[in-house]
């Protein structure tokens, strides 16, 4: 992923964090974590609730041992050594289900995430299944990879993990706003990730990410 679209899917991350605690949530699943860096969820979160509750999930060996080792001695964030493509695996994990309240409102971030999980591991389905685990009042934040704007760009992108053990499968904005599956988008909608509710004025460019918020 280039570092414009790196940048932007960060960014879009901390607005979409503050967002869902202008609604009131609190807890946090951030699926596909990877290290968190400078701005991550906990630390947006606590900014606005220090009580906020963060549950990373990752299955990369060496991304959960540099999370377990930053997170060492917060009570309130973890990180669980799972396969997101589990949900059922990854809600029942210690660090998922003694930290997160099911029964109250939950942020689900699936951010630069999903374009990870091929056609054949169905990512809409994937992602219905951790929605419907959750209580009225949740939040959807996703944002996806796009050969939409510049399809030569994209492709040139996606392939330098071609041949990794994480290829990228790029989805047009249709099939990405399908794994919303049918939620109420909060305004703007589906966007490039550098125009949802930019905290400046946005540029021409798109960076190649969809990104939106829908209500579970």
């Amino acid at each position: 992923m280039d570092r414009g679209r790196t940048r932007a899917n960060r960014n879009f991350l901390r607005r979409a964090v503050r967002f869902c605690q202008e609604q009131g949530v609190d807890q946090f699943l951030d699926l596909g974590s990877g290290i968190p860096t400078v701005g991550n969820v906990h630390e947006v979160a606590r900014a606005g609730n220090p009580a906020a509750r963060v549950a990373y999930v990752d299955n990369e060996p060496v991304t959960v041992a540099s999370c377990a080792a930053l997170l060492a001695g917060d009570p309130l964030s973890t990180i669980t050594a799972e396969d997101m493509r589990d949900p059922g695996a990854v809600l029942a994990a210690p660090g998922v289900r003694d930290l997160l309240d099911l029964a109250r409102p939950v942020a689900l971030l699936t951010v630069a995430v999903l374009h990870f999980v091929p056609d054949a591991d169905d990512p809409a389905g994937i992602v219905a299944r951790y929605r419907d685990r959750l209580a009225p009042g949740s939040l959807h934040v996703l944002s996806h990879a796009t050969g939409d704007h510049d399809p030569e760009r994209a492709s040139l992108g996606a392939g330098t993990y071609r041949s990794t053990a994480n290829p990228i499968t790029l989805r047009p904005r249709a099939v990405v706003e399908g794994m919303f599956g049918g939620r109420e988008l909060v305004a703007p909608g589906l966007v490039d990730a550098t125009e949802w509710r930019p905290d400046d004025v946005v540029g021409p460019e798109h960076t190649g990410s969809w990104a939106g918020v829908a209500r579970v």
